[in-house]
């Protein structure tokens, strides 16, 4: 491994978020609290806050090839963390391109909806993701609404996180991580290889600000990955890094304000 962590290139190709707080912007701010060198493939422009998505703009798919052969034929990725995917083609631009550079570490975050309910990947094209995209994961990280609409039941308990995560690893994801978050009790989270089940513990944190916590526990991963961790390391210390992030979260906006992704450079 390369001594220099600033040396060490990791991707995130999602959609960009005007107001800082989640999408590429978070990506890459949770890349340089690890460490790493930051690169981006933008898929959509969002207009949103704390407290709304506006609207949302998507790149046309020849610039979304240009910027996959911009990145890959110069600086490889150590990891790759893909986040929201917002049509149809779009998935096949993403799908076209993992399938032409084959990455390492790739992390799937299966963004659906904003934190006020904008569906940022629209109900008509999920089946499709399911079957295109979830093969290429190394990790998969829905939360409870998302692995409710990819596995077709409502998962609640754990026993409905484990039984989604199952199914999830039977359309091809190496590793599925089903986030408990939306818990009220607490934020346990369930990971399973297709072999065994992890429970990785969080106690519930009161807060409201909590823009982008997704996209930054799954650019943690990543990151993650990139350093060389296996994926049950991995995720603990993302999680680790999400739950410090989220204690620590800026009280900016009139909304959900976000996550303080350099938080372990901003505290004592």
């Amino acid at each position: 491994m390369n001594t220099h962590k600033n040396s060490i290139p990791v991707l995130s190709v999602a959609g960009s978020d005007c107001s800082g707080g989640a999408g590429v912007q978070a990506d890459l701010k949770t890349f340089a609290a690890h460490g790493l060198y930051g690169m981006s493939i933008v898929l959509s422009v969002v207009a949103e806050n704390t407290q709304r998505v506006i609207t949302s703009y998507d790149v046309p798919s020849e610039c979304i090839f240009a910027q996959f052969d911009a990145v890959f034929e110069d600086i490889p990725p150590r990891a790759v963390k893909i986040g929201m995917l917002g049509s149809e083609a779009i998935i096949e631009c993403v799908a076209q391109s993992l399938e032409r550079y084959k990455p390492r570490n790739i992390v799937i975050d299966p963004v659906m909806f904003a934190k006020n309910g904008f569906p940022l990947m629209p109900e008509s094209i999920r089946k499709s993701f399911a079957s295109t995209m979830i093969p290429h994961a190394d990790v998969l990280t829905p939360n409870l609404p998302e692995a409710s609409e990819l596995c077709g039941f409502s998962v609640e308990s754990l026993a409905d996180m484990k039984q989604a995560a199952q199914i999830l690893h039977g359309i091809g994801a190496k590793h599925v991580l089903i986030k408990g978050g939306h818990k009220l009790d607490n934020a346990d989270d369930v990971l399973y290889d297709g072999r065994e089940f992890h429970i990785f513990h969080a106690p519930k944190i009161a807060t409201k600000n909590t823009h982008g916590t997704g996209c930054t526990l799954s650019s943690a991963i990543a990151s993650n990955l990139a350093l060389g961790l296996e994926a049950p390391e991995a995720i603990e210390r993302a999680k680790h890094y999400i739950s410090g992030a989220i204690v620590h979260a800026l009280d900016l906006g009139k909304g959900n304000g976000p996550t303080n992704h350099l938080y372990v450079y901003n505290t004592d």
